[in-house]
């Protein structure tokens, strides 16, 4: 199971308005704040529910309220059947597999929902939002099996295990124990819904399992990213390295904001390094390798792409995604597309290769560092190579999963298979492109972490010269936790320790910079 990205966990309540959620309100809401709607959602939502009962009492067959599904939309559904259409199509489509999606994925997916419905396009009942609200409110979290969705028409299997949770179905997290729904919502003083004309299909329709994976990584690649802008900068002191790179007039003829921006955190947080002074000058070395000297070209690159799918992701997080949509002006439910999460896989996409990138060029700067050709430090970084491998290994580790990530990275994008008796015949794959970001996003951390690791010990190296302010800070971070590699131990505890310290985002905070941000 991938560890979701989080740092500590957020305790204020977050009010939305449908519609203009910011990205650091989803971040609360991930990292475990509660949400509520706020009060001017009520009339919306009230309308809406209202527009479906008049366009019921028309008696015209209308999509999802009195029809069959997909390729059974040409099937007329009585009256007396309707509830039971509601509830068929969420038990049928709750055919998901696979482990548990992570709790803290989940509450932000249903938050996401809660808000789509909520915009008063979707036709569900007052009841339904208030449900919706208190599983998020009570800490109720349905267990939904991560595997199942190809992102179009929506994320159905997802959601309908969400659905199903909410007419009391399937299985509800309570405190990290699962428990069977209708127990869980009785013993919180809720009880399961009866559905109503089409809120089955609204429940399950939409991109929120996909924009709730793809938003998580994306919030935990901001600190893989500030991580290893910290990191990097430290494997440059440790190998004496130039900041002449980073000088601004190089990347304002370039002119990328990611670009610029990055050098100028560089510069930031190697200045004042009497470990930079002590080669300033007759340094016989005319050029870096790539890896120091191409950190803002590289880095900089995965900034502007990250922040693209940022702004991506946010507009799909405040929109509406189900099918079809009610309209309570002139009481129409127009059927269309809305559902199809091509935004989100080319966003998750996009994730991807940054995450992938990122650890890349940070496993490029350990091999640099293990060897001595190149960084002039002892072998491995241990004073008595041979006898010690010192961080032989950890460099495999890193490339070892450097390469998975690359693997990973595959564009899900550009596949496509059809569904549904061919009816759904272009998907866009966002659920699985999404769903892998957190475990690409951890392996990356691990990468940074060992980075970290390497660049501390060699800076040790050329004691008494010391690095700027903020890189001791970091390195006096680290030493907190794990002391200075004198003769080969058991390495798994410094990496772990190393790896809390980067998840965790307490290497930012130690660098105590305002570093460039993505959301």
């Amino acid at each position: 199971m991938e560890r979701p990205m989080s740092t500590a966990p957020v305790t204020e309540d977050i009010v939305m308005r449908p519609g203009e959620v910011s990205l650091t309100d989803w971040r609360a809401i991930y990292r475990g704040a509660s949400a509520t709607l706020h009060p001017d959602a009520a009339e919306p939502i009230r309308a809406s529910a209202a527009a479906v009962e008049r366009i019921l009492a028309r008696g015209e067959p209308v999509y999802g309220i009195n029809t069959g599904f997909g390729k059974l939309a040409g099937i007329r559904i009585e009256a007396g059947d309707l509830a039971t259409l509601q509830r068929n199509i969420v038990l049928s489509h709750a055919a998901g597999v696979g482990e548990p999606s992570p709790t803290p994925v989940i509450r932000l997916m249903l938050a996401l929902k809660l808000a789509s419905l909520a915009q008063g396009a979707s036709g569900v009942q007052p009841a339904t939002i208030a449900l919706l609200e208190a599983l998020i409110v009570r800490g109720l979290t349905p267990v939904i099996p991560c595997q199942g969705s190809v992102g179009a028409s929506g994320d159905l299997a997802p959601l309908a295990h969400m659905a199903a949770a909410m007419i009391g179905v399937g299985e509800i997290e309570v405190d990290g124990v699962r428990r069977p729904a209708a127990d869980a919502l009785g013993a919180a003083g809720l009880v399961p819904l009866t559905l109503g004309p089409k809120e089955g299909l609204a429940l399950l329709n939409g991109t929120q399992f996909s924009t709730a994976n793809a938003l998580a990584a994306l919030f935990g690649a901001e600190t893989l990213f500030q991580s290893a802008l910290v990191t990097g900068a430290l494997s440059t002191e440790a190998a004496k390295g130039s900041d002449t790179p980073f000088d601004p007039r190089i990347h304002a003829l370039r002119r990328h904001v990611g670009q610029i921006e990055t050098a100028a955190a560089l510069r930031t947080l190697m200045d004042g390094s009497a470990i930079r002074a002590s080669h300033a000058v007759d340094d016989e070395r005319v050029q870096d390798p790539y890896c120091l000297r191409c950190q803002p070209q590289v880095m900089g690159a995965a900034l502007d792409v990250l922040r693209q799918a940022a702004t991506t992701l946010s507009i799909e997080a405040n929109g509406v995604s189900d099918n079809p949509l009610i309209f309570p002006d002139t009481d129409e439910a127009l059927s269309g597309g809305n559902f199809h999460a091509e935004p989100v896989a080319f966003a998750a996409d996009m994730i991807a290769l940054t995450v992938c990138e990122i650890g890349s060029l940070s496993e490029r700067r350990i091999a640099m560092l293990v060897d001595p050709a190149l960084s002039g430090l002892p072998a491995f970084l241990t004073a008595r190579p041979g006898l010690n491998s010192g961080f032989m290994i950890p460099q495999v580790t890193a490339a070892a999963l450097v390469s998975e990530n690359k693997q990973k990275a595959y564009p899900a994008s550009v596949d496509s298979i059809p569904t549904s008796a061919n009816q759904e015949d272009h998907v866009s794959m966002a659920a699985h492109g999404a769903r892998r970001l957190l475990a690409m996003v951890e392996s990356a951390n691990a990468v940074v972490a060992i980075e970290l690791l390497a660049a501390a010990q060699g800076c040790d190296f050329h004691r008494p010269l010391r690095s700027s302010t903020s890189l001791e800070a970091v390195r006096n971070a680290l030493r907190d936790q794990v002391s200075h590699l004198d003769e080969d131990r058991h390495f798994h505890p410094d990496i772990d320790a190393a790896l809390g310290l980067v998840r965790s985002g307490a290497v930012v905070a130690a660098a105590d910079h305002s570093l460039p941000g993505v959301c």
